[in-house]
């Protein structure tokens, strides 16, 4: 069986160029450059992108959030199934930028499977890393929270949080997938942070903000 190749994560957040037109532009960019190098790109738009995002794109739809709730009288909240509606496949569940408690990261992994999403689970140590392999999400994405944004790659400013967390998700549950995040803004350092035994990348602001998306896109497929 061929090895499978890493995976591109791109968390849209809530930049000014990351929703409306600007939006479908990185889309558009995210999908020609999958189709050129047939690596997996998967966007993470914000919720009012989710489903003219599915429907105008053939790329992998995540959200950047849902709640660990089930249908019913929950003003304000997200719930798995209304994300599914809409085109998602899989959601993010706990960035550093929606810090969930235990519990609650458990109830919107299991919400999520119910809906038949695929789940990643952000972690800020290797701790929390293992304890997230034992609530068997499809993902833990490690991204230490100071590192975020800050344009420093955590595949070189602390690969030892990579390699340690890879061994201690596979040690709860080998199944389990482990992206590196924070910092990611080139080909060499998703080069790094695969053979430091990463499945994949999540970034956001490398490919969200820059003048040509598909330029930065190229050069992070270019080197796995």
């Amino acid at each position: 069986m061929p090895e499978e190749k890493p995976v591109i994560m791109i968390n849209f957040k809530t930049y000014n160029e990351s929703y409306g037109f600007r939006a479908h532009d990185i889309a558009e960019a995210a999908e020609t450059v999958a189709e050129e190098s047939g690596i997996e790109i998967v966007i993470c738009p914000g919720f009012m992108d989710i489903h003219p995002m599915s429907n105008h794109y053939r790329l992998p739809v995540f959200a950047q959030h849902i709640d660990g709730i089930s249908p019913g009288a929950h003003t304000g909240h997200i719930l798995a199934e209304a994300v599914r509606a809409a085109g998602a496949t899989g959601t993010l569940i706990n960035h550093s930028e929606r810090r969930l408690t235990l519990a609650d990261i458990s109830a919107a992994v299991d919400a999520a499977k119910r809906a038949n999403l695929k789940t990643v689970v952000c972690t800020n140590n290797t701790a929390t890393s293992g304890a997230a392999a034992a609530l068997s999400p499809d993902y833990v994405a490690i991204e230490p929270p100071e590192l975020i944004g800050s344009g420093i790659s955590v595949a070189t400013a602390d690969p030892e949080i990579i390699e340690n967390s890879v061994n201690a998700v596979k040690s709860v549950n080998k199944d389990v997938k482990v992206l590196a995040g924070a910092g990611i803004s080139s080909g060499s350092c998703v080069k790094r942070a695969v053979e430091l035994g990463s499945d994949g990348v999540l970034l956001a602001s490398g490919v969200v903000k820059a003048e040509d998306p598909a330029v930065v896109l190229r050069d992070l497929v270019s080197k796995i």
